[in-house]
């Protein structure tokens, strides 16, 4: 599956219970062959996903498109992504540590 195909299915797994309250922008800024710009947008219990740079993001991700495929796809575990180096994040890292539980069945 590719990495735009796995970002389009994001909705489906949703929890909407999850994020009752919350509204944000995860933006993902990915690099290499597989890269490219995508972001999910939380807002009354909802996530829709667009690609391209959202102007005012709440929290990013730059990683390279290869592990964020792998990490979306359950072969690689985000924290360990992150505490290698590959993977950084900027903006509120309160919502950024929010996005495993919107997206339970992600593993």
């Amino acid at each position: 599956m590719s990495l735009q195909e796995v970002f389009r299915t994001l909705p489906d797994k949703f929890d909407a219970e999850a994020a009752e309250g919350l509204s944000a922008v995860y933006q993902f800024d990915l690099s290499g062959p597989n890269g490219g710009a995508y972001h999910l947008i939380v807002k009354d219990g909802a996530c829709t996903v667009q690609t391209g740079a959202h102007p005012h993001p709440d929290v990013t991700f730059s990683m390279s498109g290869d592990d964020c495929l792998g990490v979306l796809s359950g072969r690689l575990d985000g924290p360990s992504v992150f505490m290698s180096g590959r993977l950084r994040v900027g903006g509120d890292l309160g919502l950024a540590m929010q996005l495993p539980a919107l997206f339970p069945s992600v593993r």
